[in-house]
């Protein structure tokens, strides 16, 4: 079934009154060693499927990047934010929209920054040196918003679970490559069932993306009743808890319901 899902693609499948979904958790192979394709071609396979808008979030300095981290501090950031721009380029031409974050990694935890800029990073070379304290200090002195993305995922890049739950602003509570059936890796639905109990316990916001690394897309994100303007609008839904609903990919895939958080009146 799998094979056949991704030969064919999809369609989107969203919930009356939630038409502007957005894939929150995205990669690209011109920032990202883990990556497939370029910026350009996820925004296409994007759109094709139905997405408003996407977040462009590849890995920061000490995370699995691409970009030669022996560059200065501009020159790797103009390296880094290649993939964003090519998206953004193409998603301007097609009618999509591509907002800048990165996922930033401490010891194999990691967390999606977003509502900041490539000029902020321009500006700021001390927050690739930073602890992970100053750093998303930083972050919130700026106005972006930390999420804590897959928090209970067990992999060998990840020497154990790292939770900071004073300094992050959401808890990413649905990974797609956890829960849908199309995934092709880290397939353990638990891990997000632990990291809801998580946002639940420290009363934080949640959100969801595919954490998707190639055009082979597993539908997740999340859907929103109205169309954001920009990141940090984007900030400003999450941390307000606007009404929205998190895709796990499967609401596409095998027609299941889509999670509503608990402070979502459905």
């Amino acid at each position: 079934m799998s094979e056949e899902l991704d030969k064919e693609g999809l369609q989107l499948v969203l919930p009356d009154g939630y038409k502007y979904a957005y894939e929150t958790h995205l990669h690209t192979n011109q920032a990202s060693a883990c990556g497939h394709n370029t910026g350009a071609e996820m925004a296409r396979a994007c759109k094709k499927a139905g997405y408003t808008g996407i977040i462009v979030t590849d890995h920061f300095f000490y995370g699995n990047t691409c970009v030669d981290r022996s560059l200065p501090w501009s020159d790797w950031v103009e390296g880094f934010c290649k993939g964003y721009e090519d998206a953004k380029k193409e998603g301007d031409k097609i009618g999509l929209q591509v907002f800048f974050g990165w996922e930033s990694c401490y010891k194999g935890t990691e967390f999606l920054i977003n509502g900041l800029s490539k000029e902020w990073l321009l500006s700021h070379p001390e927050v690739k040196d930073c602890t992970i304290a100053e750093q998303l200090e930083l972050v919130h002195a700026a106005g972006g918003m930390v999420v804590h993305c897959h928090p209970y995922r067990e992999e060998p890049y990840i020497p154990e679970t790292r939770l900071f739950p004073d300094l992050i602003d959401a808890v990413e509570t649905v990974n797609a490559t956890h829960s849908c059936i199309i995934s092709k890796s880290h397939n353990v639905p638990e891990w997000d069932d632990k990291a809801k109990a998580y946002a639940a316990e420290h009363d934080k916001p949640e959100t969801a993306g595919s954490d998707i690394h190639s055009v082979n897309l597993i539908y997740g994100g999340m859907a929103f009743t109205r169309k954001l303007t920009d990141s940090k609008d984007y900030c400003k839904a999450i941390m307000e808890r606007e009404p929205a609903v998190l895709l796990s990919g499967n609401e596409t895939a095998d027609g299941r319901e889509p999670y509503y958080p608990p402070y979502v009146k459905v």
